[in-house]
């Protein structure tokens, strides 16, 4: 039978989260208070004697305990489960301690502070937001939700309308990366993986929260725990008056999302089930979002999630099935309000998931199998081509007029081999998609790591990976766009190496990557107007682009330096540099591919300023490659800018009161061109655990 050989020293296997596909711990009967993990990959944590109804997170009483390295925690950075000190892949972990402490409203805010990763916002609170990773676009990354794909297959631009409060988010993992094997062939250049958390005992929790511009946001969960069931419910309602104004003189940045979100598990010692269902409403005022000319545009969004897993826990064979079936409704009005002037764009897209994953361990390691059918269908009044039959549009006297749909099916192979500090993971993802003229396609990776002494690891991987056109990039042809649905696939080939530095009170780590890009998906224009004189925008593949990229970071747990001293408690720093050979063109505009941030700099200090009042500064600094066109035709290099959010809170086991500014020295910037972000932001409010 097949042992990976482990450190001599005492091993402590942690029984807070289940060895899931989803899950980054394997469940075994200890308490895990996580130490240092500011943006930063999870390497080290406090570890008690405790029953296993009980986690908490850390305190000043806990700090002086021995920390010991993660030897079994397994992440998501393969096919089958292995532990930190297995990998060879870099997984970014941001934990609920990291979500507490940060000046943020939403996850898009939060991951502003991971590095390797582009967050472009167009309003404020996550109204409509981008998330790419390593200079990629959103398109070209998978969202994940407990591991279930939440994709939309419509377009990036509402990936992150998902049906969950950042309240209930147990933590975010971020792989950074072609993730093909891992997620699927549409993490080209990564994935992000939200897991949620279910208390093991009975629990109700509130908060409320207020601020800036008519900003304003309350949520409550409660959860009933008995025996071997958890079910959960809660609810989050968010608004904002908006801070953009119209040439009317209107305000049309305003926001408004509610969320509803049940799930439940049941688990005994031979299984784990876990099921979720959610439900997301969201309307903000786009002002000059999509097309710069257009400044009362607006969005109705409304989304709802259902997925069902389970996993058998004894035995040497493990399996993992899931189906899921997410539904996406928009409604996008180019005038606001005034369907006359033109008539408003629907949309609703349906995606339904089947996954079989397994692994079992033998004589020549650990070798894992899955299967994906993923089936994405449209039916809109501009998208795609003309039904033979439309479908009426409930509530309204207009018909879905065009539809597209798809398959796509992939097998994943993958062998691990585990020796006492080296390991090699090799595998291949065969994809076939019924939309594009292709054959099954095969794309092979491997990833290596080898551990020195305690405290240091090198690593190098190589991956490829595929991703599918969106449906908008397909089809959109409206309001200032023209589209080109014979788009091909996007392909890519990434190296990568690195070494990791971690012990007692300070962690880091350097890497080195290379991607090479192929039939690159872009918007791009050449200045020609449409028939209403707006900027005329055309889907293209782009070509082939290659990127160099350095990524370190270094972070400080004075907790764990200096036990004595209560002042300071963390600090991180953490630098990515990239540079694509591909510039701009005379007379081109890209919208996505070369806007990339060629410098980011981030860093975050935590402080204790007296008894339970914390303070947090976080710094962040971008410089951005490329260039947009105003509404006058002319064009604009971005500035480089910094940003510097506070947060200031009183925390204690019961309840936490939090005053917080974003922007705090009034900067003026945009993600994208003609879209100004908000200047300061000041927010306070009140949570409360019962």
């Amino acid at each position: 039978m097949y042992k990976p050989i482990l450190n001599k020293r005492s091993v402590l296997k942690f029984t807070h989260f289940s060895n899931r596909g989803y899950s980054l711990f394997a469940v075994l009967g200890k308490e895990v208070i996580i130490g240092v993990l500011s943006v930063a990959t999870l390497q080290h944590a406090t570890a008690h004697n405790v029953s296993n109804e009980a986690l908490q997170t850390s305190s000043d009483s806990t700090v002086t305990n021995k920390q010991v390295m993660l030897d079994e925690v397994s992440v998501t950075g393969t096919r089958a489960p292995l532990t930190v000190s297995q990998q060879a892949r870099m997984v970014t972990v941001l934990t609920r301690e990291d979500i507490q402490a940060a000046p943020v409203q939403s996850v898009n805010d939060l991951l502003k502070y991971a590095v390797g990763v582009d967050v472009r916002q167009k309003g404020a609170l996550g109204a409509l937001t981008d998330v790419s990773i390593r200079g990629g676009n959103s398109e070209q990354i998978t969202v994940l939700l407990n591991g279930i794909n939440i994709c939309d297959a419509q377009t990036a631009h509402n990936t992150f309308d998902f049906p969950v409060d950042i309240s209930e988010i147990e933590r975010i993992e971020v792989l950074e990366g072609p993730a093909g094997r891992v997620y699927g062939t549409s993490s080209l250049l990564g994935a992000i993986n939200i897991v949620t958390k279910t208390p093991p005992s009975s629990s109700l929790s509130a908060r409320i929260e207020g601020g800036s511009y008519g900003y304003l946001a309350a949520g409550a969960r409660a959860n009933i725990a008995q025996g071997r069931w958890n079910n959960q419910l809660s609810g989050s309602f968010m608004r904002s008056d908006g801070y953009l104004r119209n040439k009317a003189d209107r305000l049309n940045a305003d926001y408004k999302t509610s969320k509803a979100f049940y799930q439940g598990n049941y688990n005994d010692s031979r299984i784990a089930v876990r099921w979720h269902a959610g439900m997301s409403v969201k309307d903000f005022g786009a002002n000059t979002f999509y097309a710069a000319k257009y400044d009362d545009q607006f969005e109705h969004t409304f989304k709802t999630f259902t997925a069902l897993q389970a996993e058998n826990k004894q035995g040497k064979f493990h399996i993992r099935p899931s189906i899921y079936w997410n539904r996406s409704m928009d409604r996008f009005e180019l005038f606001r309000g005034a369907p006359e002037k033109y008539a408003y764009n629907y949309h609703r897209t349906d995606v339904y998931g089947l996954n079989l994953n397994a692994y079992f361990d033998w004589t020549l390691g650990r070798t894992a199998f899955g299967a994906e059918l993923r089936h994405e269908e449209l039916v809109s009044t501009n998208l795609g081509e003309k039904l033979e039959r439309p479908h009426h549009i409930h509530g309204t006297d207009r018909n879905y007029t065009n539809g597209i749909n798809r398959t796509n099916l992939q097998f994943v192979l993958e062998h691990n081999i585990i020796l006492s500090r080296f390991t090699l993971s090799a595998g291949i993802v065969a994809v076939k998609n019924s939309q594009a003229d292709m054959n099954m396609r095969v794309y092979p990776g491997i990833d290596a790591g080898y551990r020195i002494g305690n405290a240091w690891k090198v690593y190098a991987s190589y991956n490829t990976s595929l991703r599918m056109p969106s449906f908008t990039e397909l089809f959109y042809s409206v309001g200032g766009h023209k589209a080109d649905k014979h788009l091909k696939p996007e392909e890519l080939s990434a190296l990568e190496a690195g070494i990791k530095y971690n012990t007692r009170g300070i962690s880091g780590k350097t890497s080195i990557f290379y991607n090479h890009q192929k039939n690159l998906i872009d918007w791009i224009s050449d200045g020609t107007l449409d028939a209403n004189g707006a900027t005329l925008w055309q889907s293209v593949n782009f070509g082939r682009i290659n990127v160099v990229g350095v990524e370190a970071s270094l972070s400080f747990d004075f907790r764990a330096l200096m036990p004595s001293q209560r002042f300071l408690k963390q600090f991180s720093l953490a630098y990515c540099y990239l540079n694509q050979n591909e510039k701009e063109h005379a007379g081109i505009t890209s919208k996505y591919v070369l806007e990339y941030v060629k410098n980011k700099m981030v860093a975050d200090l935590q402080l204790n300023l007296w008894r339970n009042l914390d303070l947090g500064l976080n710094y962040r600094l971008l410089h951005r490659m490329g260039s947009y066109i105003d509404t006058n035709n002319r064009r604009h290099n971005y500035a480089t800018y910094g940003i510097l959010d506070t947060r200031l809170s009183w925390n204690t086991a019961k309840w936490t009161a939090f005053a917080a500014a974003n922007n705090l020295l009034n900067r003026t910037y945009v993600d994208y061109g003609n879209v100004p972000q908000p200047g300061t932001w000041i927010t306070a409010g009140i949570s409360i655990q019962m």
